[in-house]
């Protein structure tokens, strides 16, 4: 089953920090040897938090995809994870925010559960902050030799999808991760998340 909705707290959390999640995008940017952001909350300026879904009075839930008008149906790219898992990359955006949006849906074609924690990484802020998330995943500019990371707030939350529950055989479910873009002259990237294949990818807008 599907489960496809506009997420407007992540929405509004990158309207309103983006200043701040630029400042840490900029800091998790590494050269292409594939060195993991270091203490970015050292370097970058203070921002007010977002609001969490306890202060805003939201039931903790899946937290799902970001972007509105995707087309489930477009086909990208396929990579495939561990135990028969299949991510569908179904759009790779450039905005005029100097953002690049990887939305995507995760289907569990296997015959056992398959636990999303996993694809969050090992970075110990991110998994900390964004329990069974795809706060793992990178682009890589093999062009301009640089690493992305998903971008995240002063708090740490990833500009993602996060709390995603666990994937019974059959299930699947519509996920996003936002990225600073690239150089302009950067029209294709290499895409990876923890646990599933790397695939090369191009970015429209």
């Amino acid at each position: 089953m599907s489960m496809r909705r506009s997420t407007t707290t992540r929405r509004a959390m990158a309207a309103v920090g983006m200043t701040a999640a630029l400042a840490f995008a900029l800091a998790g940017c590494g050269d292409d040897g594939g060195e993991k952001p270091g203490n970015e909350g050292s370097s970058a300026p203070s921002a007010p938090a977002s609001p969490s879904a306890e202060d805003k009075g939201e039931s903790q839930q899946q937290d799902t995809a970001a972007g509105d008008n995707v087309d489930p149906d477009v086909k990208l790219a396929e990579i495939r994870g561990q135990n028969g898992v299949v991510m569908v990359i179904n759009q790779v955006q450039r905005d005029s925010g100097g953002f690049v949006t990887v939305q995507a849906e995760v289907k569990n074609g296997g015959e056992k559960p398959a636990n999303p924690a996993q694809w969050a990484g090992s970075e110990s802020v991110i998994v900390r902050q964004n329990l069974s998330s795809v706060g793992g995943a990178t682009l890589v500019d093999k062009l301009g030799k640089k690493r992305y990371y998903v971008l995240r707030d002063t708090d740490g939350r990833c500009l993602c999808t996060t709390k995603i529950a666990p994937l019974q055989p059959g299930d699947s479910t519509a996920v996003f991760m936002q990225f600073p873009a690239p150089p302009s002259t950067t029209t294709e990237v290499d895409f990876s998340v923890p646990t599933f294949a790397t695939a090369s990818l191009k970015i429209s807008g």
